[in-house]
């Protein structure tokens, strides 16, 4: 986003962080997914994104627009966050419905933190995602564009059935819309590092041949915290072909300690001579 949108952003989420202080987490989630449907809403209509974010109009002009469209059909509160929420500056109407996304989401995520699952709702969409991604057939399924996007809903919560919370499944439904504009698996991979910042963690992927014990990722986890000055959520991949070792991205900074990568390294070097 930029700088105006950020601003606009902000606003909004700072009165959601008040609201979710004073409210029931079954509440909080009734007001996500009243969120959401509105940025489902924003998505279906190019012409209501653009009125909505029309910096010729007032703010107040554009949150009575939006107050008149959705006047008992979403609850209070969510009306009260999304009308703050038009009524800030947008830099593009793309940015708005950026902004409506992730505001619902943050809405999910806060009521599960509230809830006390938020770090089992983390654990389940990383997961899901290692899931998706080890099947190239259900990974195609999923992200297929061509295909309904509540076919793939369905398909989802077929799979998560009795196996992730319901806020999980709903989080994994944003993915499937393409939260942010990004790819099912990135907007997964989003997902689990925003619900682990709300948490105030760091994310760190780590790739190894064969899983590490408890006491290996708790001292991996130590460490890594130490060197971030932030705790650290450990996410591991099992991938024999790294041979052994390990490799830990946390966030852009990257370091390859695998096997296969000494063993690259070498053969470069070898075929450079």
């Amino acid at each position: 986003m930029q700088a105006a949108s950020r601003e606009s952003y902000k606003v909004a989420a700072e009165r959601l962080d008040a609201y979710v202080r004073g409210a029931e987490p079954s509440a909080v989630a009734a007001t996500a997914d009243d969120i959401l449907s509105v940025a489902a809403l924003l998505r279906r209509e190019p012409r209501l994104r653009r009125a909505l974010s029309d910096p010729a109009r007032s703010g107040d002009d554009r949150s009575g627009l939006l107050t008149g469209i959705l006047t008992g059909k979403v609850g209070a509160a969510a009306l009260d966050l999304l009308a703050a929420l038009v009524s800030g500056r947008w830099s593009a109407p793309s940015e708005l419905l950026d902004g409506t996304e992730r505001l619902g989401v943050e809405a999910l995520l806060a009521g599960a933190d509230k809830a006390g699952e938020l770090g089992e709702v983390e654990d389940e969409l990383f997961r899901f995602g290692q899931v998706v991604s080890g099947s190239a057939d259900l990974s195609n399924a999923l992200s297929d564009p061509i295909a309904p996007a509540e076919q793939r809903a369905g398909l989802a919560r077929e799979l998560l059935a009795g196996k992730a919370r319901p806020v999980t499944v709903r989080l994994v439904e944003a993915a499937l819309a393409g939260f942010g504009g990004r790819s099912f698996i990135g907007a997964v991979a989003r997902l689990v590092e925003l619900a682990a910042d709300r948490r105030d963690r760091q994310v760190a992927y780590v790739t190894v041949a064969a899983p590490l014990s408890d006491e290996e990722e708790r001292r991996l986890g130590a460490r890594l915290s130490a060197m971030y000055g932030r705790e650290v959520s450990v996410k591991q991949t099992v991938n024999p072909e790294v041979l052994g070792g390990v490799s830990v991205r946390v966030g852009s900074d990257l370091y390859d300690g695998t096997v296969l990568r000494r063993l690259n390294e070498t053969r470069n070097a070898l075929a450079k001579r």
